[in-house]
């Protein structure tokens, strides 16, 4: 023993919890030949789906106006957008960005209680004036570029694989979902990024899986 403390340890720091809210569950006993008609069975959302975006649009370009001006992003309209999100990832979660459930997606805005896909965006209190003018045109494009060369049609082609494997072994392997899921949930954050709900910065990286990760120590 010489007198002398030993160091304390080195703490890594935590990795924060993102905004973005993103999961699906990948449900059991999925049908070998659903998929085959699934396109034809999401035509009533996806034309609902195609008015919700644009009004999504002109509340974003009232949100621009309000978050250059109070630095807030008005309440009933980041409620409204993130319910579009919400719809439409039930919808693709149930469709061909993922295929995790056959359960047939609610026509609603709000989250439900026994959905198999679920998607929350933190309010923000404060946002910058200043990201607003750069943030979708400017420093989002890095994240597009790579979407655009890898996430359409890596998706496509893990989707396809896993629709194959339900029909001739009627088994979805795990690990093609939940690369999707990481796919789905990087581009998504993206989204809340590029439409101005969140001044926190996309991750480059797949959190891969049906949850989201809990913060790394």
């Amino acid at each position: 023993m010489n007198g002398t403390e030993a160091p304390a340890p080195h703490s890594v720091p935590a990795r924060p919890v993102h905004p973005v809210r993103f999961e699906g569950d990948l449900e059991s006993g999925l049908s070998r030949w659903l998929w085959l008609v699934k396109w034809l069975l999401l035509i009533p959302h996806l034309i609902v789906l195609v008015f919700l975006w644009i009004a999504v649009f002109l509340t974003s370009i009232v949100a621009w106006f309000a978050i250059l001006f109070t630095a807030r992003y008005p309440r009933g309209i980041f409620d409204f957008n993130v319910g579009v999100m919400r719809w439409s990832w039930r919808v693709q979660h149930y469709g061909y960005r993922a295929l995790g459930t056959d359960r047939y997606p609610a026509f609603r805005l709000a989250a439900g209680s026994d959905d198999a896909a679920r998607l929350e965006v933190a309010y923000p209190e404060n946002l910058s004036r200043g990201k607003v003018l750069v943030k979708s045109w400017l420093l989002a494009i890095p994240h597009y570029l790579l979407i655009m060369a890898f996430g359409g049609w890596l998706s496509g082609l893990l989707a396809l694989y896993a629709a194959l494997s339900l029909l001739f072994t009627k088994r979805y392997p795990p690990g093609i979902f939940n690369l999707l899921l990481g796919l789905n949930r990087w581009a998504v954050r993206v989204v809340a990024y590029a439409a101005l709900m969140t001044d926190v910065y996309p991750p480059f990286r797949l959190d891969q899986g049906g949850a989201e990760p809990a913060p790394a120590v």
